[in-house]
């Protein structure tokens, strides 16, 4: 099957992604997952399933436990702040991660990381340095944001970096496409940017469409608690 013709909700850049997969290159293509809760969900599946596309046509699938970003939490859609988890249940929630994978991929022709590798060791210069790639009008124009504004809801600055610090990752992982939902959209776009700031070709996106939840009205989701 074409790459190109697979359902996707978006594609960015799609003549970029069009020359990297004629140009026979292996591509690193990113999907990453924070472990809040213990289990993937159905909506996962939807990107696993682009990504088994890339993999059959032999290109590097990095698979990213955000085990250091889900102690932050993504704000993406949410009208409050995330309550925050420890190592401990990070790492408890990560354990079945990898074997769900595994379901749709070949773990074994996957790369596996944690953006614990590289966050535990920045240092607050190298910290200012990644932060400073990014502006806070490019944080702020987020949805999700504005209507917490709106309300009066707190913001937590440690959430205002969470964009930042998920599209770092991109650099770290030299990723030359990145796949996810559409509600990760503006990170995977924060990706894009941070690459270039750092002299890299930026990634190109696609995103594929949100599956509607249990409850029938929100968006399939860990944090809503309406996934199967």
């Amino acid at each position: 099957m074409n790459i190109l013709s697979l359902k996707t909700e978006k594609i960015i850049e799609e003549e970029s992604l069009k020359v990297k997969l004629q140009s026979g290159k292996k591509l690193r293509v990113k999907f990453g997952a924070d472990p809040t809760k213990p289990d993937l969900h159905l909506g996962h599946a939807v990107v696993l399933r682009v990504l088994k596309e890339f993999q059959q046509e032999g290109h590097t699938i990095i698979f990213l436990l955000g085990d250091f970003t889900a102690r932050i939490g993504d704000p993406s859609g949410r009208d409050k702040t995330r309550e925050p988890l420890s190592e401990a249940q990070i790492k408890e929630n990560a354990k079945t991660y990898l074997d769900q994978v595994g379901k749709i991929l070949d773990p074994k022709l996957c790369e596996i990381r944690r953006n614990s590798e590289w966050y535990e060791k920045m240092d607050l210069p190298k910290i200012l340095e990644v932060l400073s790639k990014a502006t806070l009008a490019q944080v702020i124009e987020r949805e999700d944001f504005k209507k917490r504004l709106e309300a009066g809801a707190d913001i937590g600055l440690h959430e205002v970096i969470y964009p930042v610090m998920q599209g770092y990752d991109s650099v770290e992982l030299k990723a030359d496409v990145e796949v996810g939902g559409q509600d990760q959209l503006l990170n995977m776009l924060m990706g894009r940017d941070i690459q270039k700031k750092y002299g890299y070709t930026p990634q190109d996106i696609i995103t594929v469409p949100l599956l509607i939840g249990t409850d029938g009205k929100r968006k399939m989701s860990k944090s809503y608690g309406n996934y199967i």
